[in-house]
């Protein structure tokens, strides 16, 4: 298995990391770029600090991130191997990619089950990253929640494991929800009207119906045969048994996005993981553009979707209609440039990437966000208190949409599948010019930054740290 450090692990990082402890500190997480966007913070923030013998394992494409995050102290960084393409949402082809994006939801949730629960990539990941625990023996694992591999090497082999979650707090309490709260998912309100409440109840019927899909079906009845044949207790694939057995779960949220919920016990509510510093010198020609105009619309739809020719088209209209008094930046894929025309308003940017999405929501001439609706997007977005219009197409983004709406801090497009100029335009000029929307993002922001981010998640993780690596006495 290959092995690399990106820098000299550092001598003397200093009182904190002192305090920690010296066994090491293992980060878990999947492929998803999105999601691992929060386990590479947070990995760094403990770098910054001087935190000894910090190790991430992942899939080979978090490389080059990981080795980016080295500061007074290294990260070593372990692959896991390739990334397998029939999982990764970047890699799959069109006809399966339009199968898990289809308009309906249940069944874009039967054909990402079908697709990416995979048996025996998962075995081979709890696998390798057993023998990496085995090598590196850490004191604490810190595991992004849908890295289910992980969680069952934590639990084997009974190693400290705190549980990291970008999303809504109902997303993470799903399997303990009030009777009548909306399901994750689900794209639906708190208040319904009859209709919606008929969504509902078919909604949790489909959802409950996947494992009845015989092709799930066969290979549940598959995993389970083989945990067995590897002494694993099948119940540990069970989110509430993997979160009964954390020593903590940090929910990168705060309360006024969701619905009113109670906070279990364990969770801490710690908002968008925002670094002290934003700004990524590859994001000058950005920076520049921006500062030359007052007012701009930021347009992401993150790093999965794909747009068509239609879309494209309708995105260019739209920043003609936008005119003169405000600007569009748009991330555009490299590959799905080749569909712009040949020539673009003077108001519209358009870039293959942004380094730092956060340098680009801080800048005070950014005023709407029009976004995909992940998580990670939503909540930088409100940490800066830019409003934002959600274009969902995908899972939880469709809560994030409704909870938009409901909470004043932004509005929905009317069909996500479909770019409609007219009433895209008249709801950006909405959030634009009715100041409502950006107050109360603004104040959504603010109780972001009371509740500390990273500065506070990385006291968490130190105080674990500290805790796991204290000897228990004999009997």
């Amino acid at each position: 298995m290959e092995q690399t450090t990106g820098t000299q692990r550092a001598d003397g990082p200093g009182q904190e990391a002192d305090q920690a402890g010296a066994r090491p500190v293992l980060f878990c997480c999947t492929h998803s770029t999105g999601e691992a966007a929060t386990s590479l913070a947070l990995a760094g923030e403990l770098a910054r600090r001087g935190v000894p013998d910090l190790v991430f394992a992942a899939d080979e494409n978090l490389r080059g991130p990981v080795e980016e995050i080295a500061d007074r102290s290294a990260v070593e960084f372990v692959s896991l191997g390739p990334v397998n393409p029939a999982l990764a949402l970047t890699m799959m082809d069109d006809a399966t990619y339009d199968r898990i994006y289809q308009r309906s939801r249940v069944r874009a949730l039967r054909a990402r089950a079908r697709q990416l629960f995979d048996v025996d990539h998962l075995l081979q990941r709890y696998q390798a990253l057993d023998e990496v625990v085995e090598r590196v023996r850490p004191a604490l694992m810190v595991i992004n929640r849908f890295a289910t591999h992980a969680v069952l090497v934590a639990l084997a082999r009974d190693i400290p494991y705190v549980i990291t979650a970008p999303c809504l707090l109902s997303s993470l309490v799903e399997h303990d929800l009030p009777r009548g709260f909306p399901p994750p998912s689900s794209g639906l309100p708190l208040r319904r009207t009859l209709r919606q409440e008929l969504d509902r109840i078919w909604f949790r019927i489909g959802v409950g119906s996947l494992f009845l899909d015989r092709s799930v079906l066969r290979r549940a009845v598959r995993l389970h045969k083989r945990m067995g044949e590897l002494g694993l207790d099948p119940r540990t694939l069970r989110a509430p048994v993997q979160q009964e057995g954390a020593r903590s779960l940090l929910c990168f949220t705060v309360p006024g996005v969701d619905y009113p919920l109670p906070v279990p016990d364990r969770v801490r509510m710690v908002g968008a993981l925002v670094p002290p510093s934003r700004h990524d010198e590859r994001d000058a020609a950005v920076t520049e553009w921006l500062d030359a105009h007052p007012s701009v619309v930021y347009v992401a739809f993150g790093s999965v979707t794909r747009m068509t020719a239609d879309q494209v088209r309708s995105l260019v209209e739209l920043a003609r209609r936008l005119g003169d008094d405000h600007g569009l930046l748009w991330v555009l894929h490299r590959d799905q440039q080749r569909l712009l025309p040949a020539e673009l308003p003077a108001n519209l940017k358009v870039v293959p990437w942004v380094h730092s999405q956060l340098g680009v929501l801080e800048h005070p001439h950014v005023r709407a966000f029009f976004t995909h609706g992940g998580s990670n997007s939503i909540h930088e977005s409100l940490y800066f208190g830019v409003p934002v219009l959600v274009r969902p197409t995908l899972v939880d983004q469709f809560d994030h949409a409704v909870r938009a709406v409901d909470t004043g801090i932004g509005l929905t497009v009317e069909r996500p599948d479909r770019i409609d100029v007219d009433d895209t335009h008249g709801r950006l000029l909405r959030l634009l010019h009715e100041p409502g929307f950006a107050d109360r993002a603004r104040e959504i922001g603010q109780v972001q930054r009371s509740a500390g981010g990273l500065r506070v998640a990385g006291d968490a993780v130190l105080m674990e740290l500290r805790e796991a690596s204290v000897p228990t006495p004999s009997a």
